[in-house]
């Protein structure tokens, strides 16, 4: 909260659950698009896509909440929340831990 004179400002900077779901969706999202770089894939290649589920659910309810989002950014035509993956990228950030794996579609 701040005040300058007759002007009061507060923010509420709660993160609930939504919002939550939303960022970790975003940062999916900027990993898948950096590992189809890698991969050399063209922008407008079609891809499969494996998430890992993580042991505390925040990665599955981030996507199931935002799957829409996160296939038309990425062009993923199929999305599959996985218990295990033999092979793909691990991946961390704030309290997640998962694993990403892609192919050509």
């Amino acid at each position: 909260m701040a005040s300058d004179g007759d002007l009061t400002v507060a923010l509420d900077v709660t993160i609930d659950d939504e919002l939550k779901h939303e960022g970790i969706a975003r940062e999916l999202v900027n990993r898948i698009q950096n590992m189809r770089k890698d991969a050399d894939l063209e922008v407008t290649d079609h891809i499969d896509l494996q998430i890992k589920k993580d042991t505390n659910n925040l990665v599955a309810k981030a996507v199931e909440a935002n799957v829409d989002y996160i296939k038309t950014e990425t062009l993923a035509k199929n999305l599959e929340l996985v218990d295990r993956l033999e092979s793909g990228t691990d991946i961390e950030f704030d309290d997640v831990a998962t694993t990403l794996a892609l192919q050509k579609h």
